[in-house]
């Protein structure tokens, strides 16, 4: 009997060779053999040789020779034996029957002949008039592809030399027309790191393609294409193999209305798929499958396509992931179901603006959200397409308008510099009037961790400290990475015990046997860096007994490592539900809830400004052997508003279903929307079920508008905890849901400080104890206990701490783990 592995690999055999669609018919379809007298076939296709006769309609006015290529290499196509050689600026023209989107394709093949040596060649090209090449040339075969809007008419391809070179040549020219809707003005998603906003008139962009990848299976050529484009396999891209596993489906695809077309994406790249590989022993709960891809390392704007197809459920609504680029949040809570109006193996697309950083990389992830069922977590991709903006073009891109680019760049360009002039004058005056005046021994700079790169919108603004690391400071911090390599068994598989979209996460034991959790980074890897950054610089300046520790970290060998004390009793999400440990009783819970309340309370006063946690939720409130509560997760952490300030206004970071509502409206943070979170924490504690379960009933689904209905008809007790029967006193229940129905305040404004709640908390433990009722704002010991005193707190961050301004990223959700809340993903929440 063939092995699983073998029926695989005949599955994706069959579909390379497999030609599921008749080719489409492009109304506009020039195919041109460049400096050949015949013509040649290729793909099913006539490329019509351009020296066919004298006078071509094709060849319109310039110098130019016939090329052929004396000693052709083996198994060369026979579109690259022959090139057309211009010695100066020389074009073709072609008549363009209907407007709209076209294709255009160049292809070149350098080759050695007589007087002419194409390899040193450089030269421009434009598109009726538009310059899509610039000062190019290539020692190697390419095919540069250009989607562009062309009016009907004349359309003028023209080839220019550069100065120096003396000539320029091209071996084959494509020009056909991409079929309706192909690429559209409505629904692409601008990624940006302040919000997702709709990009519209897509259709006039100038496209290159860059990238286009069939995911998850064989290589797509031509014939198999009904565009005739090449699909190339993801497994060069892939940043961590064991993480995907890929699908294959036997059946054709469903195409719908409204859904994707053959001609959007082949059959055979919507059959085949990368899905979570949950089955590999060194990669286990929740974590993404990211791939990278080369792009110019200088800033730039992409359209990005990607492509999917539910081949790996076995019913509907069973599968909901994240979509992440670049580091942001792209898409939440895909539910191709919905999208594709309730059908499986239906093939649907989602168009992507993202703009490029410095790294010179674009970063695709996808990963489970929120509404993943536990039990059938999953995330899959089909296809990826990327393409670099170019700018835009008029409605009349025939040859007659070919100047119009000309005056339209200069006077743009003339008043761009204008602007650019009194917009640095203004910046330089705003900084010289507010930029507060250092001390000397306070500007320094964070030097010691690697950036590899950060976004155009700035992800990472980790700048300058008001503290110098020395031996208090970062450096002191510093594990080198043998003692790490030593303190895991060399990261034996064996003591994983979570993962990640930053990386696989050890426990361990340094060499005086204090237990740690070592959060491993993908190796060589970006993701997770803004993380990396913030969790050090809070971490490293704050002490308090119910906030996680940083032990120190390593940043050696392009590594990413953070090392943490070791929580032995794992999240507090995983002791209410889903790992079946024993249930926890109510005067436990309560006292973890007060735990996890000083320590927000520390961290919201602890300053001028305070920290904002921004990720508030059961898998980052943490317990130590003595069940013992501590906050963990500073990734998305960041100063709080001025003293003269009342929020700080920033693009929304946080988890699905304990996200405050106020801040997801205004995008303006303030400490309150961490009390809104922690209320949702409240009512988790209480009734042991998710802040979000798309399992249950409608009315079910939010756990805080469920629980708040049952509050507000004094009808608490009907929703809690089974485990919780007969435990709890109603006046601590009472007290509870009283302070909890307070955090779920819909304004800010109305809800309760940390400190406000603590004292709460407290009291409602107080009752259930020994039923003592506290005097109105009687002074708490507990709080003396684990907060400093009134005035200065050392070791808090100082009011320009650094931390991001963004918050980067992270997934919803975790591996909830003995050991600590993982992230997903770092680099987009």
């Amino acid at each position: 009997m063939a092995s699983e592995a073998t029926l695989h690999f005949l599955a994706l055999a069959f579909l390379s060779l497999l030609r599921f669609s008749t080719p489409f018919a492009p109304s506009d379809n020039y195919l041109l053999n460049c400096g050949a007298s015949a013509n040649a076939s290729l793909d099913d296709r006539v490329f019509v040789g351009d020296s066919a006769r004298p006078g071509s309609l094709f060849l319109a006015r310039g110098e130019s020779v016939s090329l052929a290529d004396q000693n052709p290499p083996l198994n060369s196509s026979v579109l690259y034996r022959t090139a057309r050689v211009f010695s100066s600026a020389s074009s073709y023209e072609f008549k363009i029957n209907e407007s709209g989107i076209h294709l255009v394709r160049f292809h070149f093949s350098p080759f050695e002949a007589p007087n002419f040596d194409l390899k040193v060649a450089a030269f421009g090209v434009s598109v009726g008039g538009f310059p899509v090449l610039s000062n190019f040339s290539t020692r190697v075969t390419v095919l540069r592809e250009f989607i562009i809007y062309l009016k009907e008419g004349d359309l003028e391809i023209m080839v220019s030399p550069m100065r120096g070179s003396g000539f320029g040549f091209v071996n084959a020219i494509e020009v056909l027309s991409a079929p309706e809707n192909f690429i559209i003005d409505v629904g692409a998603r601008l990624i940006t790191a302040a919000e997702i906003q709709e990009y519209k008139n897509l259709s006039l962009q100038v496209l290159e393609t860059i990238h286009r990848i069939n995911v998850g299976g064989p290589k797509v050529t031509p014939f198999n294409d009904t565009l005739w484009r090449t699909w190339i396999p993801d497994d060069d891209y892939l940043i961590f193999k064991p993480a995907a596993k890929p699908a294959v489906a036997t059946d054709p695809p469903h195409y719908q209305k409204g859904g994707a077309t053959p001609e959007i994406a082949p059959d055979s790249v919507y059959m085949t798929a990368q899905q979570m590989n949950q089955d590999n022993s060194s990669v286990n709960g929740k974590f993404n499958i990211t791939w990278e891809f080369p792009v110019s390392s200088g800033d730039g704007r992409y359209l990005v396509r990607l492509h999917f197809c539910d081949i790996v459920s076995r019913a509907l609504n069973q599968l909901y992931f994240d979509v992440y680029i670049n580091g942001y949040s792209a898409y939440n809570n895909l539910d191709l179901s919905v999208l594709t109006y309730h059908m499986l193996a239906s093939p649907y697309y989602i168009d992507f603006v993202v703009d490029s950083d410095r790294s010179g990389v674009m970063q695709i992830s996808v990963g489970p959200s929120d509404l993943s069922n536990p039990m059938r977590i999953n995330a899959i991709l089909n296809g990826a397409e990327i393409m670099k903006m170019m700018g835009y073009v008029t409605a009349s891109s025939g040859a007659h308008k070919k100047n119009v680019w000309v005056i339209v760049g200069a006077t743009v360009g003339s008043f761009g510099v204008m602007l650019l002039l009194v917009v640095g004058i203004l910046l330089a005056m705003k900084c010289k009037k507010k930029k507060p005046k250092r001390r000397p021994s306070e500007s320094v700079a964070w030097t010691q961790l690697r950036v590899y790169g950060g976004s155009s919108q700035s992800k990472t603004s980790v700048g300058t400290l008001n503290t110098s690391p020395g031996t208090n400071g970062y450096l002191s911090l510093r594990i080198p990475f043998v003692d790490v390599q030593l303190a895991t068994n060399n990261f034996d598989k064996n003591l994983v015990v979570g993962s990640g979209g930053f990386g696989m996460v050890y426990r361990g034991a340094l060499k005086d046997g204090t237990k740690i959790a070592v959060k491993r980074g993908v190796p060589g890897s970006r993701q997770g860096l803004p993380e990396f950054q913030t969790e050090i610089t809070v971490l490293s300046k704050i002490r308090h007994r119910h906030l996680v520790s940083l032990v120190g970290f390593c940043e050696e060998q392009s590594e990413m490592i953070l090392v943490y004390e070791y929580m032995e009793k794992g999240s507090l999400k995983s002791h209410l539900y889903g790992l079946g440990l024993p249930p926890l009783s109510w005067k436990q819970r309560l006292e973890i809830c007060i735990g996890a309340a000083r320590g927000l309370h520390y961290l919201h006063t602890g300053s001028a400004q305070g920290i904002i946690h921004r990720d508030i939720k059961s898998t980052n409130i943490l317990l130590d052997e003595n069940y013992v509560a501590k906050v963990a997760d500073f990734g998305l952490s960041r100063s709080g508003p001025c003293l003269n300030e009342t929020h700080v206004s920033t693009g929304v970071k946080g988890s699905f279903g304990y996200l405050d509502p106020e801040y997801f409206r205004r995008q303006q943070l303030t400490d309150k929307s961490d009390v809104y979170s922690f209320g949702v924490v409240l009512f988790e504690v209480l009734c042991a079920r998710p802040a979000v379960d798309p399992l249950l009933a409608r009315e079910q689904v939010n756990l805080a508008e469920w629980a708040m209905q049952w509050q507000k008809k004094g009808m608490l007790e009907q929703i809690v905890d089974h485990h919780l029967a007969g435990q709890i006193k109603p006046s601590s229940l009472k007290k509870f849901g009283e302070t909890a129905e307070k955090c779920l305040a819909e304004y800010g404004i109305d809800r309760p400080t940390m400190g406000d709640i603590l004292w709460n908390l407290e009291y409602a433990l107080q009752l259930q104890e020994n039923g003592r009722i506290r005097e109105p704002h009687e002074a708490s010991d507990a709080i003396d206990s684990g907060l400093p005193s009134a005035g200065y707190v050392p070791g808090i961050p100082p009011s320009d701490v650094g931390i991001r301004e963004d918050g980067g990223d992270g997934s919803s959700d975790i591996s909830t783990t003995r050991v600590f809340s993982q992230l997903i993903t770092n680099e987009g929440r």
